[in-house]
């Protein structure tokens, strides 16, 4: 395992920082830095704009449209990306669905679909869980019935990010009821304008509409939306949730809040002193920091498997449970940094454009938004107890 990058790693993690700031447009930025909502056309620009050089799909070889990175390369773009702030490309196209069809779909699904995930043309969500299914994700219970040359959908998913936007859906569904839960399962791709499908917002407790409920009501798919074998969606399912498991803990972002919080810190008082001068604070701050640099060198084994071609098993859960503590954790003392500044903001400030000063430090409304969000962390993805009992089969054998 390498802790140092080489040569020619320096010199594109460089590339990457002079792409950011020579591309970035400003209101993004400003969007960033206020801590706002980025909207969908935000986040189409910037996919846009990297798209036209090339890195929209940064985890996808060069056969298929994207840059053939290495998963070092993969990691300092994403590194760089949260230290920037910056909205990542909305991963259930790229990093979900995208290497799923490229590993297990057709020719004609990979040239229907590749290029427009690429493009950016069209927008994914990602149909998984269901209500009393969400952990547990082998009990599912949306049904898909073959009737001809379709299958005929009826069930119900929620919290289904970015519903309201999609285009498509990546879904998984009962297709054999007779069998052990897992063999059961197929993985479709709709249409989400499809007959029979509705969309109900869900607004979280950071009063922002991001998650939904879709319903399915006879709503017939043809059976060429299938990926792979009929019954074999588990498997597509475990390699798509390894994707997504690896990129949670998203080094960058950690970085970029660890010196948002240094800053809160520095500059509030607590007694006519800063209240990084406390010990009991200053300890925190170091325990942070430390948990954030084992964390990275836990990516850096996880890379260092990936590179070798090797398999990274239950590192990835490993990963997923410190990235996400670590998040809810920094969220907290930042909110500690902030004292009576951290208060709920009204819902118009997180709107992009809106220019209400913030009651003390800038990054206050922020940082109450972002502890209220990364409260979910630990259960996307596959909760944090799913991931120690994997932890368990796979290192423990229990």
């Amino acid at each position: 395992m390498e802790l140092q990058f080489s040569n020619k790693e320096l010199a594109f993690q460089q590339e990457v920082r002079d792409f950011i700031s020579g591309t970035l447009p400003a209101d993004i930025r400003e969007i960033s830095d206020k801590g706002q909502h980025f909207a969908k056309e935000h986040y189409l620009r910037w996919h846009s704009i990297l798209y036209e050089k090339g890195w929209s799909v940064p985890g996808w070889p060069e056969e298929h449209g994207g840059p053939g990175w290495t998963a070092t390369q993969k990691y300092i773009f994403n590194t760089e990306m949260g230290l920037a702030g910056m909205p990542m490309p909305v991963p259930f196209g790229p990093v979900m669905v995208g290497p799923v069809i490229i590993e297990f779909g057709n020719h004609a699904q990979k040239k229907k679909y590749l290029p427009r995930i690429e493009s950016g043309e069209d927008w994914w969500c990602q149909g998984y869980s269901e209500p009393g299914s969400g952990s547990d994700l082998a009990s599912l219970k949306t049904r898909a019935v073959r009737d001809g040359d379709h299958y005929l959908l009826n069930g119900q998913k929620i919290w289904t990010s970015y519903a309201h936007y999609a285009d498509r859906m990546f879904c998984l569904v009962r297709t054999d009821t007779e069998v052990k839960p897992q063999a059961g399962i197929s993985f479709l791709l709709l249409d989400m304008d499809m007959p029979g499908i509705t969309v109900r917002p869900i607004i979280t407790m950071n009063k922002f509409h991001s998650v939904n409920e879709v319903f399915f009501d006879n709503v017939k798919v043809p059976v060429e939306n299938r990926v792979g074998e009929e019954n074999m969606g588990w498997t597509y399912a475990k390699f798509l949730l390894g994707n997504e498991r690896t990129s949670i803990a998203n080094i960058g972002q950690a970085k970029r809040r660890m010196e948002q919080i240094k800053t809160a810190a520095r500059a509030e008082l607590m007694d006519g002193e800063p209240l990084i001068e406390d010990r009991i604070f200053a300890r925190k701050i170091a325990d942070l920091e430390v948990k954030l640099m084992a964390l990275e060198y836990t990516q850096f084994r996880l890379l260092a498997d990936e590179e070798a071609g090797r398999d990274v098993g239950a590192v990835a859960s490993v990963l997923k449970i410190r990235g996400t503590e670590l998040t809810q954790a920094q969220t907290e003392v930042e909110i500690e940094a902030m004292g009576h500044y951290a208060i709920p903001y009204p819902e118009e400030f997180y709107q992009p454009g809106a220019n209400i000063p913030p009651i003390g430090p800038d990054h206050a409304p922020a940082a109450m938004l972002d502890y209220l969000t990364q409260r979910s962390l630990s259960i996307l993805g596959g909760s944090n107890e799913i991931q120690r009992n994997i932890i368990s089969k796979a290192v423990l054998g229990l």
